[in-house]
């Protein structure tokens, strides 16, 4: 993927949970339909939502407009997928089933956006299956969300290492929710999260912004971004401006 000529399938995961992987997601799913490109999103596991209730993809969806959404599995208990699947007694995603989900909807899309549940490693299936071995078998690169504090550059560096040792790239990091009054920590971390992870700093999405209106979201998304991911926000400026 490079620039706004980016096409194919893009893998979003993040270094825990809660920590804006969905936001991003919508994020970079208006960005790239305000670009001009047919996307659809892709939730391999959902976890933690009860049947008829609104899950990530509909969030997606609610914020960034008319994107084709597909969830394979949806499991009741807030759990890793593999151990939410077996307590409901329901078939494990395995991540040969989002490598082909994947491909379909890449035939019809210029982007698919493959959202994970949790971070990297989580176990899909009771064999060890993860979202990197999706990864791995599309051959498509990664976003890492990560948060703008204190831990962040551990933990964003522990999951680009994980891809490096699996081959798989690394697109970039965003940052999932950057902090209206950001303390010391989050400021330094801007310049320290490139060199620590190894991989570019993309964008950092304001705090609370799922709570906009949609059309002020798709409006105002891709100043988050950078220019991979369809945007126009610039990481050294907006570092400069926050020492």
């Amino acid at each position: 993927m490079k620039g706004e000529s980016a096409v194919g399938v893009l893998v979003v995961t993040g270094t825990g949970t809660e920590i804006g992987k969905t936001v991003v997601t919508a994020a970079v799913a208006a960005a790239a339909m305000s670009a001009g490109r047919r996307v659809a999103v892709l939730k391999p596991a959902q976890t933690g939502v009860a049947v008829g209730e609104p899950g990530d993809v509909a969030e997606v969806a609610r914020l960034a407009g008319q994107v084709t959404g597909v969830e394979l599995a949806r499991f009741p208990e807030p759990l890793a997928p593999n151990t939410a699947a077996r307590r409901a007694g329901l078939r494990q995603v395995r991540p040969a089933d989002v490598v082909v989900a994947a491909e379909k909807l890449a035939a019809e899309h210029d982007l698919v956006l493959v959202e994970g549940a949790g971070g990297l490693l989580v176990n899909l299936d009771d064999e060890g299956g993860t979202l990197a071995d999706a990864a791995v078998g599309l051959g498509a690169p990664v976003l890492v969300v990560t948060t703008a504090g204190l831990g962040t550059l551990n933990m964003t560096a522990l999951t680009t290492e994980a891809l490096e040792r699996r081959g798989v790239s690394c697109l970039g990091t965003v940052i999932g929710s950057w902090p209206d009054s950001p303390g010391l920590a989050a400021r330094c971390n801007l310049a320290d999260l490139p060199t620590t992870s190894r991989s570019a700093l993309l964008g950092a999405v304001p705090q609370g912004v799922a709570a906009l209106a949609p059309q002020a979201f798709r409006t105002a998304a891709p100043g988050w971004l950078g220019p991979e991911l369809f945007g126009t926000w610039d990481a050294r400026a907006f570092t400069g401006l926050h020492r």
